[in-house]
């Protein structure tokens, strides 16, 4: 039974050896927030703006190419962009000393 657990979760692991699949985000632009729901058929809908009309949709990123030709092709889809969020650099280098340790009371 191990084994075939093990055949089944490799078919969808990715090259770095992650039982989950690699996600890319898009970003969507509706001409209207009701209809933006519907785009759960492609992935996951993380957030829907109802303000600026967009929406953040996640899908596994071997198909994101398709996935998203498909989605502009949508009478209420403006545009999509590929969110870069996850490239974007998080962890910060603090070259400037800790002031507060030189405060004596």
């Amino acid at each position: 039974m191990n084994d075939a657990h093990e055949q089944e979760s490799g078919s969808a692991a990715n090259e770095s050896g992650s039982p989950f699949a690699e996600r890319v985000g898009y970003i969507i632009w509706v001409s209207d927030h009701r209809l933006a729901r519907n785009l759960d058929k492609y992935g996951t809908v993380h957030y829907i703006s109802r303000r600026m009309n967009y929406a953040v949709v996640y899908m596994d990123a071997d198909k994101a190419e398709d996935t998203v030709r498909n989605i502009e092709r949508l009478p209420y889809v403006k545009k999509a962009e590929r969110s870069f969020r996850g490239e974007i650099r998080t962890e910060y280098s603090k070259n400037v000393p800790d002031k507060t340790r030189s405060y004596s009371i």
